[in-house]
């Protein structure tokens, strides 16, 4: 436990341009201290004592604003940055050197049993008020934008953004709108999108048409007067 606190707080030194030193980062950063409670509390639960986890894990909410379940799986190096509102999940699992900011939810989509929160790979990097609801896997060096709503699996090496989320990005190369990973055709948004595209290009038709019987009207009338 030691060692991954250790590891936590060099997060923050390598992740964090506001953190100046060891000592600043220990005593005053509310991610930080959410996450050892965590870990004492993970301990807790882990060895039974499940009713003092709960207990330590309300403190540690009410301390920090930050939210974790006691059985939830934290990897070493995860930095929380300012953190207050974020929720961590039962089943959530987060892997290495993960990166969660203001506001990140790792929750579920209702009443499910089991494994019922997401996973994230190593290296993940969450937005501000992004959501990634469900038992889905986000991938090594994923990226979710800010304000995002996360309910498909994302690949490693990928950036998405939006409501809900779509890849923008992926293995350092753009993705164009029209091939969005993970569209289908129930998706609201693409449809939307299609019926958009389909009545500018309607309306576009019609304008040239009426253009064209414009300038034909005014051809023919300029005759007439010659």
């Amino acid at each position: 436990m030691f060692d991954r606190i250790r590891a936590d707080i060099q997060a923050a030194l390598d992740r964090d341009p506001a953190a100046r030193s060891r000592l600043e980062v220990f005593l005053l950063y509310p991610g930080l201290h959410a996450v050892i409670m965590h870990r004492m509390a993970h301990w807790l639960w882990t060895h039974g004592l499940r009713l003092m986890a709960r207990f330590l894990s309300e403190v540690n909410r009410f301390l920090t604003g930050i939210e974790i379940h006691p059985a939830a799986q934290i990897g070493r190096g995860l930095l929380i940055d300012h953190g207050m509102a974020t929720v961590i999940g039962e089943t959530s699992e987060i892997g290495d050197n993960c990166t969660l900011y203001q506001g990140v939810t790792l929750g579920g989509t209702g009443k499910e049993t089991g494994k019922r929160h997401p996973t994230l790979g190593g290296n993940v990097i969450v937005g501000v008020g992004a959501s990634i609801l469900g038992s889905i896997m986000v991938g090594d060096n994923a990226v979710v934008g800010a304000g995002s709503v996360v309910l498909r699996e994302v690949s490693a090496d990928s950036t998405v953004v939006g409501v809900p989320a779509r890849v923008v990005r992926s293995q350092g190369v753009r993705v164009a709108v029209a091939s969005i990973s993970g569209a289908t055709q129930d998706d609201p948004c693409e449809q939307c999108q299609e019926i958009f595209a389909k009545e500018i290009a309607r309306l576009e038709r019609r304008l040239a048409e009426l253009e064209g019987h414009c300038a034909e009207r005014k051809s023919v009338a300029q005759h007439a007067e010659r």
